[in-house]
């Protein structure tokens, strides 16, 4: 077998681990969507599918990393191959996490119907679902660059990274004045604070996917670095 062929064949693997990754990618994208149409709706039903989905996602992350570590063991890969798929390690992992994000926001709902919810939190509810719009917005930039291999477009989700916590501040101190006007809705208020904070880690995982396909590209760890060093050192 030349060398040519198992060229070929490593970049066939390559490409079909990288086409599984954005299949998950779009999975827990879905997810997360779908556990906010709970939080809006108030529907149990919708959170019970988001959490028969984690399942699906944990599987799908073993079973990539199970073929990386064979891929490695076989090929030794090295140079920008192996970062490629340190890189995807660690986007798998990352893309779990926002299933995991997902499943809570959908537990978090089952809980809010279980106990009833006051019409007070309709608001804020809707504040939730413009923070998980940014977020989800962020994850379908973050795996769109992943797909391309595009650091500019990678650098733009860092750029946007600060609006997220943004809202998130914002939820909280509006979340902070519900419960001191009306001390029933501390229970359901400090719910919501959790689905905004998993909203919100949900940004940082995307942040965390730009990250890792700048040290793809680059072979740079941009990771802590502010964001305007990272686009100079992108350059």
């Amino acid at each position: 077998m030349n060398d040519r062929h198992l060229s070929t064949q490593f970049d066939a693997e390559l490409s079909g681990i990288s086409t599984r990754v954005l299949e998950m990618g779009g999975m827990v994208e879905s997810q997360v969507a779908r556990a906010v149409h709970a939080l809006v709706n108030f529907s149990a039903e919708i959170a019970s599918e988001v959490l028969a989905t984690e399942e699906r996602v944990n599987q799908t992350e073993v079973e990539i990393d199970l073929d990386l570590s064979t891929i490695i063991a076989r090929r030794q890969p090295t140079a920008r191959d192996l970062r490629l798929l340190i890189a995807i390690s660690k986007t798998i992992a990352n893309l779990e996490r926002v299933g995991d994000e997902a499943a809570r926001i959908a537990r978090t709902v089952q809980r809010l119907v279980n106990s009833g919810v006051s019409s007070r939190l309709r608001l804020p509810v809707n504040d939730l679902a413009y923070e998980a719009e940014l977020a989800v917005s962020q994850l379908r930039k973050a795996l769109d660059a992943f797909a391309r291999l595009d650091v500019e477009r990678a650098v733009e989700v860092l750029k946007k990274d600060d609006l997220i916590d943004q809202e998130f501040e914002g939820l909280l101190r509006k979340l902070i004045t519900f419960m001191m006007e009306d001390p029933r809705t501390i229970s359901s208020s400090i719910d919501l604070v959790f689905v905004a904070k998993a909203i919100e880690r949900v940004g940082d995982h995307a942040k965390n996917l730009a990250e890792q396909i700048i040290y793809i590209v680059k072979g740079m760890d941009v990771r802590h670095n502010p964001v305007g060093m990272v686009e100079d050192l992108v350059r």
